[in-house]
């Protein structure tokens, strides 16, 4: 085979290569779980429940890298000890939560959404003043919907246990949105 054929081959190989990795998209983790949880619990009265679990560990994931993104990255100290605040909390909750999810057969994702992987993504590429104030926002708005959908589910979930986690953690929540709230006043002050 002379160069010329040797190197059009290659090149072939290369774009059938592409083009195959291209069909194979991988779909992302919370995704996965969802897909999961429907086949194991559409006969069963756990599928909202398994919905509930499958964003919380999704929402508890984010928290936790968000947090040590704040713990690095966030200029203010009451950020900084905001993010803190956030890894601790919400990494124990999503130990609980795992567990939880292991006893009740429920699949929750192992790695962010590519939802919650492109605002990280888009979080990590600020600083300063400015990093500040877009995480505590975002973090104001995150736990005003997580005490919606805990509230949600310790009022309404069909199973005991998830509905007694869900009691547990609303206070934690609601902690946590009033530390955000004010981190987000002390930071509108300063402009």
């Amino acid at each position: 085979m002379n160069m010329k054929k040797y190197v059009h081959a290659l090149f072939l190989l290369a774009i059938m290569i592409a083009a195959v990795s291209c069909g194979n998209k991988q779909q992302d983790s919370k995704e996965e779980a969802q897909d999961a949880n429907k086949e194991k619990l559409s006969d069963t009265d756990l599928k909202a429940d398994g919905d509930f679990a499958v964003e919380a560990a999704d929402g508890g994931m984010l928290e936790v890298q968000l947090g040590k993104l704040a713990e690095s990255k966030a200029i203010d100290p009451q950020v900084k000890a905001f993010g803190q605040s956030m890894v601790a909390d919400h990494g124990k909750a999503n130990e609980e939560l795992k567990s939880l999810a292991q006893q009740k057969n429920i699949t929750i994702p192992d790695s962010l959404s590519d939802k919650n992987r492109k605002k990280y993504d888009e979080l990590s590429q600020k600083s300063g003043t400015e990093f500040d104030k877009a995480y505590v926002s975002m973090m104001v708005d995150d736990h005003e919907k997580d005490i919606d959908a805990f509230r949600k589910e310790s009022e309404k979930g069909n199973d005991a246990d998830l509905k007694a986690w869900a009691t547990a953690k609303l206070p934690t929540l609601t902690h946590h949105l009033e530390m955000a709230k004010q981190a987000k006043e002390t930071l509108d002050k300063k402009k």
